[in-house]
Order: structure tokens, then C-alpha cells, then sequence
């Protein structure tokens, strides 16, 4: 089975019908899965009615959701998956199916003692973009996942965006801080630059137009060249024009050491909420 027919044939469970799994879904079935093979369980009513109105079956029995899935996303938060991974346990054991889990700061070594230590567990740290389908996200798994399991679980996560594979399960540590953090970093600089637009002039529509199809045509650009960001800068900056007096005032400004202490500063403060969640 190639993994194209793995995915269109996968029974999923989410657990929990929150944003993320809202994006990961809609964007499952963007691609061609089936609703069929889509099971969606939370206990608020009010949250499963929109799955329910295209088709996908829901409930409010997190057992019952499992009890014939290849995989279970884990999508609910950090404070209440201890008593969610503890409820499924027993059924989860005896299925043995795939585990993703979304939850911010919660290690393997905690859900393999909620759920058990023989389960393929794989951790996930997105990013809000995914709710456009245009997310990061960074993935780390246990030895217990297969090469089909990890493939499955990428296109799962990848019906969001992109994702990369980490070799160290702190480093999601530095994905929350430069990725999962980071989408706030870049509404900051739209918001300042597009107020700084006004200042000079511009209306507040046209100054938020300018920068976002300027912020949106300067990523697409770097994603679609193989030039490293910093050649790219260089191209566009002539000596003495407007662009080198920009970046010389940042320079001066020591810019670079600002974003560095405040990604820096995330990370330490991931470190801290991941020790917090353990406790």
C-alpha cells in the first residue's frame, strides 16, 4: 500500500474539535478524504454540530471515537489530556493505533504513562496558520513508530502545511519559539509598519494593503528561490537608495540582537510551561 492509499484509507479520531483539529480536518478533506473515515469526539455539543453538517460522525464518548481508529489526534488542552489520555488508555491498548498529540508541553514519557508504554506516540507543535492551511509545524516520534506510521502521520499534519521531523524531542521547545510564536512576531511588524504608513500620509486601508501583499510577495519569494534570504536582501538594496538607508538605521539599531533576545526569550519561557506541564 503506497502512501496515498494509506491515507485515504486511515480511520482518524480526533479527540477534541478545536481549532486545530478543525484546520487539520478541513484541510483532510480538502484533499479527497472521506468524511466516512472521520470520527470527531468533544464534550460540548455546540462544537461537534459543524462536523456533523458535512457529513463527519461525532460524539461525546472519547471511548467510543477510538475504539476503531489507526490513529487518534490528541487535540484538547495541556491541563486536560492527563484525564482524556487516562479515559482512552485501556481501549487504545488493546487497538494499538497511531497517537498524534498537539498538546503544548506535554512530553512522551507522560503520555506513555497516561496511555501506556507500548503505543507509537508521535508530539506535534503547529502553528495558527494551519488554520489557512499554510501552518508549520514541527514533529517528534518514538521508537515505536514505523516508517508507514511516520509517513501517515506527516501527510496528516501536512493537510495544514508543512512539517519537518526533529531528532531531539526538546528542540520543540525552539519550534514553539520560532515557529509557533512566530506568526505574532510577523503581525507585529505589519502592524507598526502599517501605522507607520499612516503616519507618512497613506490612508489605513491603503498603508494595510501595501504591507501585506508586500509581507506576502517577500515570503513567497523566498520559498520559491534558491537564494538564502540574505542574497535576496542584498539584490534589492542599491547603495545610497532608500533600502540601504532602512536597513543601515535597523543596524544601527542592532535590530538583529532585538528579534534574537525575544525568540530567545520564548524558548526560555516554553522550557519553563513544559516543565509546568509536567508537574
Amino acid at each position: 500500500m503506497n502512501q496515498q492509499q494509506r491515507i485515504h484509507q486511515a480511520k482518524l479520531a480526533f479527540i477534541g474539535a478545536g481549532n486545530i483539529a478543525t484546520a487539520i480536518i478541513s484541510g483532510l478533506t480538502s484533499k479527497g478524504i472521506s468524511p466516512d473515515n472521520l470520527i470527531v469526539a468533544d464534550p460540548a455539543d455546540s462544537q461537534l454540530a459543524p462536523f456533523r453538517d458535512i457529513g463527519i460522525r461525532a460524539t461525546q464518548d472519547n471511548r467510543e471515537a477510538v475504539t476503531q481508529s489507526d490513529v487518534v489526534i490528541l487535540s484538547v488542552k495541556p491541563n486536560v489530556l492527563p484525564g482524556v489520555a487516562r479515559d482512552i488508555a485501556k481501549i487504545v491498548t488493546h487497538v494499538n493505533p497511531l497517537i498524534i498529540s498537539v498538546a503544548a508541553g506535554i512530553t512522551l514519557t507522560s503520555l506513555s504513562e497516561w496511555l501506556g508504554d507500548q503505543l507509537a506516540l508521535v508530539r506535534c507543535m503547529p502553528n495558527t496558520p494551519a488554520l489557512v492551511q499554510l501552518g508549520a509545524s514541527g514533529l517528534y516520534a518514538n521508537n515505536r513508530v514505523t516508517t508507514e506510521q511516520r509517513e501517515l502521520a506527516e501527510e496528516i499534519v501536512n493537510a495544514t502545511g508543512i512539517s519537518v521531523w526533529l531528532e531531539d524531542e526538546k528542540q520543540l521547545d525552539a519550534v514553539t519559539a520560532l515557529s509557533g510564536s512566530g506568526p505574532a512576531y510577523f503581525f507585529y511588524m505589519i502592524e507598526i509598519m502599517s501605522q507607520v504608513g499612516v503616519k507618512m500620509g497613506l490612508t489605513s486601508e491603503c498603508s494595510r494593503k501595501l504591507v501585506l501583499q508586500t509581507a506576502l510577495g517577500a515570503a513567497t519569494m523566498a520559498i520559491q528561490s534558491a537564494d538564502e534570504p540574505a542574497d535576496l536582501r542584498r539584490r534589492v538594496t542599491s547603495p545610497g537608495g532608500t533600502t540601504a538607508a532602512a536597513l543601515e538605521s535597523m543596524q544601527n539599531s542592532n535590530l538583529a540582537d532585538i528579534i534574537a533576545a525575544a525568540i530567545e526569550a520564548a524558548h526560555t519561557r516554553a522550557v519553563e510551561l513544559s516543565r509546568v506541564a509536567e508537574e
